[in-house]
């Protein structure tokens, strides 16, 4: 917890002196919660007073500074992804950008929360993307095997331009300091370099030989931060391809980096649940931080560069105090996840919380995550739970889900029995398997007699 200090200038912070004079504004919670689903990226404004975050959950959530905006309220949610939400950014104008597993480019307006454009995908993930300095560009970063341009000033539908020269999946996309070039990353091993103008390939910079996870651009404007799947993570000069400079490796792939507004501090986190926090002059190692409950998939600095937001696979945003950095710390989530179930005879329950429990809940109180609760879906027809935005296609279904229809839903897959839904493929091809999942799910769900469960596992 933080120091009584810092409570009280939280709590000072939303008062008004008596003169119409302000004090500070609260600072920024410890834990932001909202998302039903493991978080994927955090994005913090140029202000520092708005916070935007993608999750698995299919939403991206935009979140005010408590004070900033006068009282912090819920967060404005961002619905319309069809699948797992990845990363995210601000753009001018009061928008953002949002790219998920759906293969979709969407751009919103953060007053309403609606959907001012969609730039339909080709149909695989989306990792990543990066916007050029002034706003008018949006790269994404395909499976693929692509990267691809998208001119948000043009009235075109399709990309801007198309960058297919990669032998694996993009990963992570990044424009140079004065936009007139695009820097990829790709699991073939490569960090190449395009025009943004033509789309034409430049060069090849480097070939790491493993697959590269992700790259930041350095205020210098001729070095790149980068991150390697076997746990490199180091320092690019551009017009060499030599590495500069070899920071401590992680012990699992690199998934997140990130740098301060000034320039002056850089971050990377990994699947090792890792983050190290450097002096982006001299790469001195300033602090380090070992999140015990999984892989580091976002982070982002808070604008002084005291503190940075960190997300994984809890349903929550994380902010840890870099400097000055606290004496003990703990993590306040609960662990083992529920889609981590372990200590069970129930082998309907285990299948549950592996296949299940990250789009579902099992209770009436337990909210919707990507999928809506199961409370009660015995006997119910598909697409009509109030207050769940379900696909077009399981509005138009005319089926009830018993256990035939949920058997069927695992042998033959939601591609087959729900076609058009939202809903990833999962199949288990065992009867047995199939059969312990629908006599759990009949049990755990039934409103007259079913366990008082909330996410996962009967608790």
């Amino acid at each position: 917890m933080r120091s009584r200090a810092k409570l009280l200038a939280c709590a000072l912070g939303a008062l008004t002196l008596a003169h119409g004079v302000s004090l500070a504004r609260a600072e920024w919670p410890e834990a932001l919660v909202g998302h039903g689903g493991p978080v994927k990226s955090v994005d913090l404004d140029a202000s520092g007073e708005r916070l935007l975050s993608t999750s698995f959950d299919y939403t991206a959530l935009l979140w005010r500074e408590p004070g900033a905006h006068g009282a912090p309220g819920a967060p404005l949610r961002l619905t319309g992804h069809n699948a797992a939400v990845n990363d995210v950014r601000f753009l001018p104008g009061g928008r953002a950008a949002t790219v998920s597993d759906d293969s979709d480019l969407i751009i919103w307006d953060l007053e309403t929360g609606k959907e001012l454009r969609r730039y339909r995908g080709r149909g695989e993930k989306v990792l990543s993307l990066d916007v050029s300095p002034d706003g008018r560009f949006v790269a994404v970063a395909s499976w693929e095997n692509e990267a691809r341009i998208y001119d948000l000033e043009s009235d075109a539908h399709g990309a801007h331009a198309v960058l297919s020269t990669h032998r694996g999946n993009v990963n992570s996309v990044a424009f140079s300091v004065d936009g007139t070039d695009l820097f990829t990353a790709s699991y073939d091993g490569g960090v190449r370099q395009f025009d943004v103008l033509t789309g034409t390939l430049k060069r090849e910079i480097i070939n790491f030989g493993w697959g590269v996870n992700v790259l930041k651009v350095l205020p210098d404007g001729g070095s790149l931060f980068f991150g390697v799947t076997d746990g490199k993570v180091g320092v690019l000069d551009v017009e060499t391809g030599t590495e500069v400079k070899i920071l401590p490796p992680h012990t699992r792939p690199i998934l997140s980096l990130a740098l301060s507004p000034d320039g002056k501090r850089a971050a990377s986190g990994g699947g090792d649940g890792v983050i190290r926090v450097y002096d982006a002059k001299d790469w001195e190692l300033l602090e380090e931080f070992q999140n015990p409950y999984g892989p580091v998939w976002g982070l982002a600095f808070t604008t002084n560069a005291n503190e940075l937001f960190y997300v994984g696979l809890d349903d929550e945003i994380h902010l840890w105090q870099v400097a000055p950095r606290k004496p003990f710390e703990t993590v306040d989530v609960e662990f083992p996840r529920r889609f981590q179930v372990a200590n069970t005879d129930d082998p309907g329950e285990l299948q549950f919380a592996r296949k299940c429990s990250v789009c579902h809940t099992l209770s009436p109180d337990g909210g919707n995550r990507a999928g809506p609760t199961l409370y009660g879906v015995f006997g119910r027809k598909a697409g009509t739970l109030p207050g769940y935005p379900y696909s077009k296609a399981l509005l138009e279904a005319d089926f009830v889900w018993d256990e035939k229809t949920i058997s069927d839903l695992f042998d033959y897959g939601p591609d087959v029995v729900t076609p058009g839904s939202k809903m990833p493929i999962q199949r288990l091809k065992s009867v047995e398997d199939r059969d312990a999942l629908v006599a759990f799910l009949k049990r755990a769900t039934d409103p007259d007699g079913g366990p008082a469960t909330n996410g996962g596992t009967a608790q």
